[in-house]
């Protein structure tokens, strides 16, 4: 478990919730963030695409205007 999961693990368990569900939760929580970790670099990605993108259009436009 990472340490954040790990404090809501212990925050859990601490409020009275069992075991089992602190561990389901603090599971759950993993998932999320390994699912968010995911669109974070598929996010990166486009903007890598869409900067590109900008960088080719706009090169002929600039090209037009200073030569």
């Amino acid at each position: 478990m990472s340490a954040i999961v790990k404090e809501v693990y212990d925050a859990f368990v601490e409020a009275g919730v069992s075991e089992e569900k602190s561990t389901l939760a603090a599971k759950a929580i993993a998932d999320h963030d390994a699912r968010f970790s995911r669109i974070e670099s598929n996010l990166l990605i486009l903007k890598w695409m869409v900067g590109l993108v900008i960088v080719v259009e706009a090169l002929p436009l600039l090209k037009g205007v200073f030569i």
